[in-house]
């Protein structure tokens, strides 16, 4: 099996997982939810199967004492290692993963990690990633109470734009990511987030304000907080997005743990 075929099969692991925990969430008929299947003999097969594809995410009672999502990204660190499946290997000083709770309902996506990020191993930790945390607290949320990561996960030269080929390389980690998660809502920051989730190259501008799916979960586009820094004009149009992003996870029950904004 070529590596093309090893990266293509990861993404198709990690979407039908989603769906299944999707699936379970629903309650459709022929997919037992965790109560049921804890009152059941345990099924030959796990769970929380992991998103690349290795019989190692613990059964449904979690022997280890972590959360699943915990586990399981985990095995999507360790199955990702010590990455030089592209070029932007040669000169980043830390692979910058994510971070957050792994049991959150609500995902940031962003692009790619910038020369803070890159020295600290944390995404959104510049000056960007300052004004996103007050994005997310304006929500409501502290960035304990979320999860946030990029699809790139080195950083490019001078801060470029990725490349097809590294979005390529690194996509399969962040749809592993996702399908680990398995949030209720998913936050693309900027056109390299949305295009590459949505499979869509309509201009982010015209992207935003509108929810999408990305495998069966809803997804907000909106813009990026470096291009919010660049533009302040179009703060309010962001703020838009995510207070349209709280009134649909409040509607599927999820209030966020402190007061918003107005």
């Amino acid at each position: 099996m070529s590596a093309d075929d090893r990266e293509e099969l990861a993404a198709l692991v990690a979407g039908l997982r989603t769906n299944l925990a999707l699936r379970r969430r629903s309650g459709l008929a022929g997919v037992p939810t965790r109560k049921t299947a804890r009152k059941t003999a345990r099924p030959s097969a796990p769970e929380h199967p992991s998103p690349m594809g290795a019989e190692t995410t613990p059964p449904a009672d979690d022997e280890s004492g972590r959360a699943p999502g915990a586990h399981g990204l985990a095995v999507v660190r360790s199955e990702l290692g010590d990455c030089h499946r592209c070029r932007l290997a040669q000169g980043r000083r830390n692979i910058v993963f994510g971070v957050g709770n792994p049991a959150a309902h609500l995902v940031f996506v962003g692009e790619a990690p910038g020369a803070d990020e890159d020295a600290q191993g944390e995404p959104f930790v510049g000056k960007a990633g300052q004004l996103l945390t007050k994005m997310i607290e304006a929500m409501g949320y502290a960035r304990d109470d979320v999860y946030i990561c990029n699809v790139i996960k080195c950083r490019p030269p001078g801060n470029r734009n990725p490349e097809t080929d590294e979005v390529a390389a690194c996509e399969p980690f962040l749809k592993a990511q996702l399908g680990v998660l398995r949030p209720r809502m998913i936050v693309a920051l900027g056109k390299f987030a949305a295009q590459c989730l949505l499979r869509d190259d309509t201009p982010i501008t015209r992207l935003r304000g509108s929810f999408r799916s990305y495998e069966g979960i809803q997804l907000m586009p909106t813009f990026h907080p470096a291009y919010l820094l660049r533009d302040p004009s179009k703060k309010k149009l962001a703020w838009q997005d995510l207070k349209a992003v709280n009134a649909v996870l409040r509607r599927l029950g999820f209030e966020p743990p402190n007061p918003p904004a107005g």
